[in-house]
């Protein structure tokens, strides 16, 4: 064997991940948000490129005077525009439990102490401490840190207080009209047994309790009607809308495509600031304008090859669910990311970036375009279906099933079988049923 050092020759080819080609991958991937962000932050390095956002009017003097001339002479807002009457008035949880409390006699004290409580309390309208950190905190006894905490449970919503979820539920009870020897049921499952009641081991706690498995049944049901977090109807959360970023139109009976570009802001090169810079004769000055003039042309390249390849896919799409986009979801065929890319000759991680968290609105809605793809299934006549059918089928048919003899997985597996034609494993039924959030037929298993 030659071990002898020297230099030597090889000539070998591989694929270099270049700044721009990471860049370019990344731009696919990027959501419409994602994007905009990604195009303001550049905007701010590069000063040759500019971030014109669109449907966007910038501010202007005289359009600010035209609008305060829609005010009265008197000052107040025309009545006729009725949407400036619209006001938003939004009430916390604690402004809630404050309000309450007016009504209280209460020392200096016992309001430090309820104050502490209602500062800790979270969004669902449990505690986030515990009597003892108050007690540590405040310095005052257990006995006092616990009278304090069962004001707070007096109030309004009905278990706000709690420490735990069968106490958010003993809080709800006792405030509810329920017949006497339920109630003695109810309070002795919530706060001796409460594991076994929750994962529905009822045999065993009809046993350890000595009641019969309908009374338990029936607690369930009622248990069912309480609000397991009391403190939810108070979060103003705002609605989110989904803006589409491509639009599939039915015209007739041919399909358009297009792209919806309005949420991503256009990008042009700021020639005046190029050329009051390249006036000035310095190595360093032109050494800076030619790398974010490259920038420049690498985003705005990147952007096209984005929108190109992002069009590519969904006419792809929508020319193999032709009966998706015309008749609706149930039309939809299996689909795989594979064979979109084999058709397009393009990888199939370049199909699943080009439809990440992208949106097509169709004539039946807006979908999530990855939703859209699914594996194919064989049936009993040797054609295929999607897995979106299989799920839709073992929906229904545990919609339909016998609650007191609920189907097991092997049972729908033959049903699927005999009244669709769909043929899939035990172990395949178990996993749809799972993402469906069907629990399995020993929870979903009703005794009256």
């Amino acid at each position: 064997m030659d071990l002898k050092a020297g230099l030597f020759q090889k000539q070998t080819m591989k694929l270099a991940m270049t700044q721009e080609l990471t860049q370019a991958i990344a731009l696919l991937q990027y959501s419409a948000q994602e994007l905009t962000s990604f195009l303001e932050e550049k905007a701010i390095e590069n000063p040759l490129l500019q971030v014109e956002h669109k449907n966007v009017d910038s501010i202007d003097s005289s359009k600010r005077r035209k609008k305060n001339s829609s005010t009265t002479k008197s000052g107040e807002r025309d009545p006729k525009n009725w949407i400036e009457q619209i006001g938003e008035i939004s009430t916390t949880l604690q402004d809630h439990l404050q309000f309450q409390l007016n009504v209280y006699p209460l020392t200096a004290q016992e309001r430090k102490i309820i104050q502490f409580y209602i500062q800790n309390i979270d969004e669902n309208g449990y505690l986030g401490t515990t009597i003892d950190e108050a007690c540590t905190k405040l310095e005052i006894t257990a006995d006092k840190a616990e009278d304090c905490l069962k004001i707070i449970q007096e109030l309004d919503p009905a278990g706000v207080g709690a420490r735990s979820l069968n106490e958010c539920l003993l809080l709800q009870l006792e405030r509810e009209r329920y017949d006497h020897e339920s109630v003695q049921l109810l309070t002795t499952i919530l706060e001796d047994h409460f594991l076994f009641f929750a994962e529905r081991k009822w045999k065993e706690l009809a046993k350890l309790i000595k009641m019969d498995l309908k009374e338990i049944q029936k607690a369930f049901d009622y248990v069912q009607t309480l609000n397991p977090r009391p403190g939810a109807s108070f979060q103003n959360d705002k609605t989110a809308y989904v803006t589409p970023d491509v639009v599939v139109k039915l015209e007739g009976e041919s399909l358009t495509v297009g792209l919806f570009d309005d949420t991503v802001p256009k990008v042009t090169f700021n020639e005046r600031y190029y050329q009051q810079l390249a006036k000035y004769k310095d190595s360093e000055v032109s050494r800076f304008l030619q790398e974010k003039q490259n920038d420049f042309n690498w985003i705005t390249k990147s952007l096209e090859q984005r929108r190109e390849t992002l069009m590519r896919v969904a006419l792809k799409m929508v020319e193999k669910q032709e009966e998706f986009f015309k008749q609706g979801p149930s039309f939809l065929k299996p689909m795989t990311m594979r064979e979109i890319s084999e058709e397009l000759d393009i990888h199939e991680s370049t199909v699943s970036r080009a439809v990440r968290e992208k949106y097509i609105q169709t004539p039946s809605g807006t979908f999530e375009m990855k939703s859209l793809f699914s594996s194919s299934i064989q049936t009993t006549e040797h054609d295929q279906t999607s897995s979106n059918h299989a799920k839709a089928a073992i929906e229904l048919l545990v919609k339909n099933e016998n609650k007191q003899k609920p189907l097991s997985d092997q049972e729908i597996v033959r049903l699927l079988t005999e009244r669709s034609g769909i043929v899939i494993s035990r172990r395949t039924v178990a996993k749809y049923r799972d993402q469906l959030k069907i629990p399995p037929s020993s929870k979903r298993k009703r005794f009256e």
